[in-house]
């Protein structure tokens, strides 16, 4: 069998700006979090369950999709109307988004999502196994989560 993913480390450079999104935006509780010396932390998932992500504040500058690394970091929901809900609560604060609404994981595809960028550029995707039929596909040839 092979290993599966405990949880998802993720370099920010500003804790209080990115716990505004996975905390106050999308829902995550907060776990745990602390600091040594300027160096804070954060572990965010469900109440009750195992971290899902950990954000450490320790970076400087912003994402480069160019290095090797973390590509993008999928979130699932039930239904196209919660990430609809999603969207909009993103769009009203001003998040960058690589593609104009809820769009299809391939063409003719019966699952989809949004696509965004957080704080530091790190590439987002929040959708849903049903619900975006009919949607377009930013990419014919290639998965949606691909090239952004």
């Amino acid at each position: 069998m092979a290993p599966r993913i405990a949880h998802t480390g993720l370099n920010v450079t500003d804790l209080d700006r990115s716990l505004a999104l996975y905390r106050d935006l999308l829902g995550f509780t907060v776990l745990a979090e602390g600091k040594e010396d300027e160096q804070r932390w954060a572990m965010l998932g469900e109440s009750g369950e195992a971290p899902l992500v950990t954000l450490w504040q320790q970076a400087r500058g912003s994402y480069d999709s160019g290095r090797p690394g973390l590509h993008h970091l999928a979130f699932t929901v039930d239904s196209v109307e919660e990430v609809r809900r999603y969207e909009t609560a993103l769009r009203a604060a001003g998040f960058d988004f690589a593609h104009e609404g809820v769009v299809a994981h391939r063409e003719g595809g019966t699952s989809g999502g949004i696509f965004f960028h957080d704080p530091d550029g790190i590439r987002l995707e929040i959708s849903a196994p049903l619900g975006p039929d009919g949607a377009p596909a930013p990419h014919v040839d290639a998965p949606t989560c691909g090239f952004f």
